[in-house]
């Protein structure tokens, strides 16, 4: 399969995920419990995201390395109520100093 086989596959796909949220009767979302549920499921996605991105290395085994201090001072960062620009920033500068040391 080519590169343009794949992007259009993949514009179409999303394509169709949007037009189904569209679709779906709004008896299947409404309700306090679902709309809730509703409501985090960006936040869990988000979430499982950035855990696979920090925790998974090559052939999916765990690694612990700088990726995880700079979410650990991102963390930090948030908790303490910084801006987002100084989590960003925080997060790379931990980061790239302890790759700069040696510790990959």
């Amino acid at each position: 399969m080519s590169t343009w086989t794949t992007v259009l596959l993949s514009c179409a796909a999303a394509f169709g995920l949007k037009l189904a949220g569209y679709l779906v009767p709004a008896a299947w979302v409404e309700g306090e419990r679902r709309s809730r549920v509703v409501a985090l499921l960006p936040v869990a996605l988000l979430t499982a995201l950035v855990t696979v991105q920090t925790l998974v290395g090559d052939g999916g085994s765990l690694v612990l390395d700088a990726r995880l201090a700079g979410l650990a001072v991102a963390v930090g960062l948030l908790l303490l109520r910084a801006n987002f620009l100084v989590v960003v920033a925080g997060a790379a500068l931990t980061a790239g100093l302890l790759r700069a040391i040696g510790w990959s």
